[in-house]
């Protein structure tokens, strides 16, 4: 604990949205004792993405400053089904599956945090042995209404819309998890923040000194605009090939690059802020990108593998290896969005969508240079990606 609090502190609010309150924390800095710190993941899917590790981030700036971090894997949260931001009641998990995907969590949150100063829970630890007649006196402890107060339950109660008992017992476990760690800062994403207050009313009440909640943005995907995202095709997944990685990071925006560097980044801020003056200055946005994209890279893969994955993305895109000039072309994707296949139609790179859907099986399309085959993949307003179709057909389209 060799920092000074201003140090911390200025380490601690980088990216933040919200610390609550921060004069606690300052409090619990001024202990001089290791905090634990707190944050859970559902093992919902079997991959993690690069909007994933802005709290895993954030969990590594607190152990560089010394301090005891519990990662949580919901295992029995996992087969509730988290309600947070659904309009709809959300299927649980098999144990099969939470297990499965909590397992390649376990594998890939190390290629971030020290896993001789990271300590991996699970709640069915805890929550598995609790009787039935304790799952109804933690119940006791919150109230309807108050539930009622989170903004995605409130929607769908006042559109009609079903809510499941069993959904109201997410926030509770969530908030006990806090209880039964002694957590002393829990993390969570904006949309997370009702849940973490939770966790802060029930220490409260077992009488526990209360944590801390920090929440940190949601990390836009590629589009920059819709949250980062598998299901909506605008990710970057960790266990990415440094290539597509490459390739993908390059497609983003000069004006979201920047946030990348913020929330993904391990550069101090300072020198985030001097690449933005050089860039004001005329340096080329596109030489600032490459520096983040080989730290990412380098990050889940190797240096190696990134001063590759930029050689080949040169190679690809140096003069000579596409035309001279480039056709461009606007297509309208609305606000959902437009399937790859369709807005390759729309301009004019294949004569049919399922002519598209067949290019994409046989392997033969690249997006920003970086080969594609998901067929769902969608392709929103924002962004002007470059598409080509076999070696000759090559559009840059303006999506909008």
């Amino acid at each position: 604990m060799s920092h000074s609090l201003e140090e911390a502190l200025s380490v601690i609010r980088r990216g933040a949205d919200e610390i609550l309150p921060e004069e606690d924390l300052v409090e619990k800095l001024k202990e001089g004792r290791p905090l634990r710190i707190k944050a859970g993941f559902d093992p919902t899917a079997p991959d993690l993405h690069l909007g994933h590790t802005v709290l895993i981030n954030k969990l590594r700036q607190f152990q560089d400053l010394g301090h005891e971090i519990l990662f949580l894997i919901g295992d029995f949260t996992g087969m509730i089904g988290d309600p947070t931001g659904k309009s709809a009641t959300r299927p649980p998990l098999t144990p099969e599956e939470v297990k499965r995907n909590a397992q390649t969590y376990q594998e890939q949150i190390f290629k971030i945090l020290d896993p001789e100063r990271t300590q991996v829970v699970f709640n069915s630890e805890w929550m598995s042995k609790m009787s039935s007649v304790e799952l109804i006196q933690l119940a006791a402890r919150h109230t309807v209404a108050r539930m009622l107060e989170r903004e995605d339950f409130s929607k769908r109660y006042r559109a009609g819309k079903s809510i499941a008992i069993h959904e109201f017992l997410y926030p509770l476990i969530q908030g006990y998890d806090s209880v039964a760690l002694k957590a002393d800062v829990e993390l969570g994403g904006t949309d997370q923040k009702f849940n973490l207050l939770v966790g802060r009313e029930l220490q409260r009440q077992y009488g526990m000194p209360q944590q801390v909640v920090l929440t940190m943005p949601i990390l836009e995907g590629l589009d920059g605009v819709q949250k980062m995202s598998k299901s909506l095709g605008n990710y970057i997944g960790i266990n990415d090939a440094p290539n597509d990685m490459f390739g993908k990071i390059m497609s983003i925006s000069d004006e979201l690059m920047w946030r990348y560097f913020e929330l993904l980044s391990f550069r101090p801020m300072e020198e985030i802020g001097r690449l933005r003056v050089e860039v004001a200055a005329g340096r080329n946005p596109r030489d600032v990108k490459f520096e983040l994209a080989r730290e990412i890279i380098g990050r889940f893969h190797d240096e190696a593998a990134a001063e590759k994955a930029q050689a080949d993305f040169i190679a690809r895109f140096q003069k000579g290896a596409l035309p001279d000039e480039i056709p461009e072309k606007r297509v309208s994707v609305g606000s959902d969005g437009l399937p790859i296949a369709n807005v390759m139609k729309e301009a004019g790179l294949v004569s049919s969508t399922s002519e598209g859907l067949r290019m994409l099986k046989q392997g033969a399309v690249k997006l920003d240079g970086a080969k594609v085959d998901d067929k769902s993949l969608m392709l929103r307003a924002g962004s002007a990606p470059l598409i080509q179709v076999g070696k000759r057909r090559i559009v840059r389209v303006e999506l909008v």
